[in-house]
């Protein structure tokens, strides 16, 4: 698709916005570091190696069950770091805020950025807050930056999967995604749906505890699981195999996606974390994620394969194959 003006699709985290990353942004960028594309950039400095991770929040709505703009903001790059597979440990945060927003709202948003730091045993050192015309934004956005220390013995990165990896899948996929878009158009559910933002970075820690056999940590947020395991495995330049009947859904987001006429592979997850694990150690790693509450629901829902490099093929329910293609535009505009 070619256009002189940004549109909603370049922010999808899909195809559309892969191209603009890689042909505007890149080559005035580009640097060993930057071309990684991983989750944060990963760099040595004095011996020691860090993560840093920056991400911009402007989900609409701002409250919404399981959550709120606060803790997503301060779980979404604890996670992004998490993933380089580093400890995090400070964060910065900046608050782009509408004139005439609520007090109390911002009150509630702070608290909650609050409880999720202590919760993820991080520290806000550093902030901004900017006030702008009634118009200008909408309500509030918000934009974490974060640092994280890497144990000399922890390499993952999106280029690392090898063949034979085990996929693991940390519990129930599309939460988060399908939460928003049903508060936006204002539907309700028998069974309550809820997001599900968390920080991962405990779990991590404990899975690295029981091996150092993981190639490759990724939380699929926007674009979804479809979308991040499209980006490893062109990275990586692998084949990815995944299986229907294994991937966790729970009934209520699958009843509403039905309704909805959404994919679950394609929404946003704020609370979950796919990892490839070699074949070997698969089973140990996987008992770690199920022995912490974020990872209770954790599955085996692929491998990396010989077929395909660069592509993802899922075996579905009946025995039959379909390709699992990157997202190409914006399903859901500002889901986090």
């Amino acid at each position: 698709m070619k256009t002189d003006k940004i549109l909603l699709d370049h922010g999808s985290g899909g195809k559309i916005s892969h191209r603009l990353l890689k042909d505007m942004m890149l080559p005035i960028f580009d640097n060993p570091i930057l071309a990684e594309l991983n989750d944060g950039a990963i760099f040595d400095l004095r011996g020691m190696r860090f993560a840093f991770s920056t991400d911009s929040y402007t989900v609409d709505p701002i409250f919404f069950p399981g959550g709120n703009i606060g803790d997503l903001a301060i779980n979404g790059t604890v996670n992004d770091i998490a993933m380089c597979g580093a400890t995090p440990i400070y964060l910065s945060v900046g608050l782009i805020i509408e004139e005439g927003f609520p007090i109390t709202d911002l009150g509630k948003i702070l608290n909650e950025m609050g409880k999720a730091a202590q919760k993820a045993g991080v520290t806000v050192i550093t902030g901004d807050t900017k006030v702008v015309p009634k118009g200008a934004v909408d309500k509030i956005f918000i934009n974490t930056s974060g640092i994280g220390l890497i144990p000399q013995d922890i390499n993952v990165a999106s280029h690392h999967a090898r063949l034979g990896d085990k996929i693991i899948l940390s519990g129930t996929m599309a939460d988060h995604g399908i939460t928003i878009v049903t508060q936006r158009e204002g539907l309700s559910f028998e069974t309550p749906l809820s997001s599900d933002t968390a920080p991962l970075n405990h779990m991590v820690k404990e899975m690295f505890s029981a091996s150092n056999d993981i190639h490759v940590l990724r939380d699929p947020t926007r674009g979804g699981v479809g979308t991040a395991l499209n980006e490893i495995a062109e990275q990586s330049e692998v084949g990815i195999k995944i299986y229907e009947e294994n991937i966790p859904l729970t009934s209520a987001v699958a009843a509403a996606c039905e309704l909805l006429g959404f994919d679950p592979l394609y929404l946003a997850n704020e609370g979950k974390l796919l990892a490839f694990v070699t074949y070997e150690q698969s089973e140990v790693v996987l008992a770690a994620m199920r022995a912490n509450p974020y990872g209770n629901a954790a599955t085996i829902i692929g491998e990396v394969v010989d077929e395909y490099p660069g592509k993802v093929f899922m075996q579905t329910r009946i025995g039959g194959r379909r390709i699992v293609d990157m997202l190409a535009g914006e399903q859901l505009p500002r889901i986090c």
